[in-house]
């Protein structure tokens, strides 16, 4: 998936408290394993931060948009807005 072409929506599947972290893309949908636990938005950090090193992008880059207390999720990719600043 080549980001640097624009914004890119992804659909994710969380695993909060994992043993291990990895994103791995399956049937359209990544799944990404974080070991922070589901609690204060922790999880939901470590999504963002196991997706910018995945995709090579800064954690500023990454940002989700629906789905902040669900399993699913859906999240936004956009390296672009950096560069509009």
């Amino acid at each position: 998936m080549n980001i640097s072409e624009g914004p890119v929506i992804i659909q994710v599947r969380v695993t909060a408290n994992a043993k291990t972290k990895e994103v791995v893309e399956s049937a359209g949908v990544f799944r990404v394993r974080v070991t922070a636990p589901a609690v204060e938005g922790k999880a939901n950090a470590a999504v963002c931060e196991a997706l910018a090193a995945h995709f090579g992008v800064r954690g500023s880059d990454v940002r989700i948009i629906k789905g902040e207390k669900a399993r699913y999720k859906t999240v936004l990719i956009d390296k672009r807005r950096r560069s509009e600043e």
